[in-house]
């Protein structure tokens, strides 16, 4: 039985309108705009007999996958109509009531047979699946009528396969589950620092040598020699896809109605290409930098050779070039790069990666394609034609589409995949964060504010799973399974049919199906969840009390966690600094802060706690001191600690405090950074 027979085995989950008697519960993922049942069921058996009606090609894809499904099993194509029979009819119209996207649907089941109709072929497939997942083990389809239709055109997976390489069956495999969850992009992040990973014909050093290293995890590499190796070597680790591979994948993803989107990373994140032609440097020098020599014509030879090649294996309307993290500080300096700025005018290095930016849109253009960067291409000004991907929170985004570009927000908060889904002293190593199933699937990637012409520019929302601490396919999956699911249902189904419980109930059954599949999943059935504390609020002394932040100490502006009230606000903070609630410090003094409780009161302890994720840069104090005073003005030192702090690969959290007795009105709390530098994190001075 292959993937897709097992995966299909079940009936699970519930939404149901309009219903006239007590309905079966369902499993659709995502779920439709609207179900409707009636009283029984169709025997799906061998007495239905298959018909399609779209143009041969699409029927040829249609019929090929029905017969490698469940379905095939039971039913046959059948060539003369036989109105005795029963039938699976997939059938393309004109128009279909209620649907405007040309994804949708209309699928009924009676007790004539099947009927699925649609506008395109791409809606008689997703009809298709949503009929897999009501295939049950009995055979028995209730009569149902379901409408349907995605919210958004653009709904996507990206997989990076440069930190560690993934080869063409196990891509395959992930296409199989992203067919059957309605996903319709799969982005592949093919070159970054740690590998190239697609054949080039012009340019073979990039697989003859970029695509190799000589440690097989992206860390080892990361913190050793960051060399690469000759592809042979004892020892190398690497891959690429040959161009005949991409091929065979770009066709296996078509047939499923999946459009590859290939990233070719620019200006930066390219420290393997300079490796092995650093002419493209602006230091012409190997591993020194990771940006290309904006202001050497080569560099725009490379990167157009290196396109027209990606543009011939992949016929999709963008191409993805990165633009993200480019340090720009080699150009600062570079006498090409300067000679470019002087004779283009541009004001500075922003606006010299914008003339990148442009004059490869201009290409991408030439040759009918569509340039997608990630949302620093905003940088400097953003190309006329370009869309942006906006990963750094939702107001790149938001730019872009208030400047009539189109936008698909993946924003890291909700939508990096890589974050840890569970307790992090629970989970395989990842790299940090906390992004559990019901805060992927509780995000709305289209707000309020946006004006009804702006809406349309919204094109959609994407996971991301970057691999620099995923070495193994089953690691992969694990990261990827449920929370795949969750994108999956924020981009199709409206936001009033969306329900967490029901959505978790169903995914429990389903990831059941995915594993009997041979997908490596998360265990959603022992959930730890988020950081105790962390999901109710906490009443201690120093609750709204004032705060002073002394001379030289002051909170980083990239985490205010709600400013000078933070740290006194009865809010603890979860798993990740990301959520919000824990306050950073990055300044030379650390933490030094004077709480006012306002009158002198008895005290018992006084305690914080602080976290350390070294991989980010952040690590736990080197030292604590704990001082009260009655008047402000004298203070008596009641603790002080000094703390090794050691690099590790782990999320620790540790709580630092004073337990005693005294009287006081102001309390000093003081934490000063270790040798390591980077950040001190807390999320409350705990006063009782």
């Amino acid at each position: 039985m292959n993937r897709l027979s097992i995966l299909v085995a079940s009936v699970l989950g519930s939404l149901f309108v309009g219903c006239t008697h007590k309905p079966q519960e369902l499993s659709i993922v995502p779920i439709p705009n609207h179900i409707e049942q009636a009283r029984g069921s169709l025997l799906l058996d061998s007495t239905v007999r298959l018909q399609i009606h779209c143009p041969e090609q699409d029927h040829d894809i249609l019929s090929n996958y029905i017969a490698a499904t469940p379905l095939g099993d039971v039913i046959g194509e059948t060539s003369t109509p036989d109105e005795k029979a029963k039938h699976l009819t997939l059938k393309l119209v004109d128009e279909l009531a209620e649907v405007e996207s040309s994804e949708g649907y209309h699928l009924t089941v009676d007790r004539k047979g099947i009927t699925i109709t649609a506008t395109t072929s791409n809606g008689l497939f997703y009809g298709l699946q949503t009929l897999l997942q009501l295939y049950a083990d009995s055979k028995h389809i209730p009569h149902t009528t379901i409408i349907d239709e995605p919210r958004f055109a653009y709904r996507g997976m990206m997989i990076d396969v440069s930190r560690h390489f993934f080869d063409v069956d196990f891509i395959k495999k992930q296409i199989d589950a992203m067919a059957y969850f309605k996903i319709n992009h799969l982005h592949l992040h093919l070159t970054d620092a740690a590998g190239w990973r697609i054949e080039i014909k012009r340019y073979p050093r990039l697989t003859g040598k970029a695509a190799w290293r000589g440690q097989a995890t992206w860390k080892e590499w990361w913190n050793g020699d960051r060399q690469y190796v000759e592809e042979g070597s004892e020892g190398a680790y690497g891959g690429y896809y040959t161009q005949d591979e991409i091929r065979e994948l770009v066709a296996y993803a078509q047939e499923r109605f999946i459009t590859i989107i290939p990233e070719i990373e620019m200006p930066s994140h390219s420290e393997e290409v300079l490796a092995v032609y650093p002419e493209l440097s602006c230091s012409h020098i190997p591993y020194k930098e990771s940006d290309f020599c904006v202001g050497n014509e080569q560099t725009f030879e490379f990167l157009e050779g290196v396109l027209t090649e990606v543009m011939e294996l992949f016929p999709s309307e963008y191409i993805h070039i990165g633009g993200d993290e480019a340090s720009k500080q080699s150009w600062k300096t570079c006498a090409r790069c300067q000679a470019r700025m002087q004779s283009e005018g541009l004001a500075d290095v922003d606006e010299l990666q914008s003339y990148l930016i442009h004059r490869i849109e201009t290409f991408l253009n030439a040759h009918g394609r569509q340039l997608l960067g990630w949302d620093e291409i905003l940088d400097g000004g953003l190309a006329p034609r370009a869309t942006v991907m906006s990963w750094r929170g939702t107001e790149g985004g938001l730019r872009a589409i208030t400047a009539g570009h189109r936008a698909i927000m993946t924003p890291g908060e909700y939508c990096y995949l890589d974050a840890y889904q569970d307790a992090p002293h629970t989970q395989p190593e990842a790299i940090g964060g906390y992004l559990p199933l019901n805060k992927v699937y509780g995000y709305d990637p289209l707000p309020d504010t946006l004006a009804t012409a702006q809406r349309e520019l919204l094109y959609g929302v994407q996971g991301n799973l970057f691999a620099e601490y995923i070495p193994t396919e089953q690691h992969m999956e694990y990261m990827m399974y449920p929370r795949l699911l969750a994108i999956a249902e924020v981009g199709w189904s409206r936001p009033e049919n969306k329900d967490y419980d029901h959505f978790r109930n169903r995914t429990m059954k389903i990831l059941s199906d995915l594993q009997q599949a041979d997908y490596n999943t998360f265990d959603l059935s022992h959930e730890v969840g988020n950081r105790p504390g962390a999901d109710r609020p906490l009443e201690h002394l120093a609750v709204g009390k004032k705060v002073e932040y002394v001379d030289g100490s002051a909170y980083f502006g990239g985490y205010t966690a709600g400013g000078d009230s933070a740290l006194v606000d009865g809010v603890r903070g979860g798993w990740t600094y990301g959520d919000r609630r824990w306050q950073g410090f990055l300044g030379r003094k650390g933490v030094d802060v004077v709480i006012d409780l306002e009158r002198t009161t008895y005290l018992h302890s006084i305690n914080a706690d602080f976290m350390q994720i070294c991989g980010p840069g952040v690590f736990m104090p080197a030292e604590i001191i704990i001082s009260t005073s009655t008047d402000g003005n004298d203070y008596t030192e009641l603790y002080r600690t000094e703390n090794e702090v050691i690099r590790d690969d782990s999320v620790s959290f540790r709580t630092f405090g004073w337990e005693g007795e005294t009287q006081a009105r102001y309390i000093r709390y003081q934490a000063v950074r270790s040798h390591h530098g980077g950040f001190l994190f807390l999320d409350e001075v705990v006063v009782r």
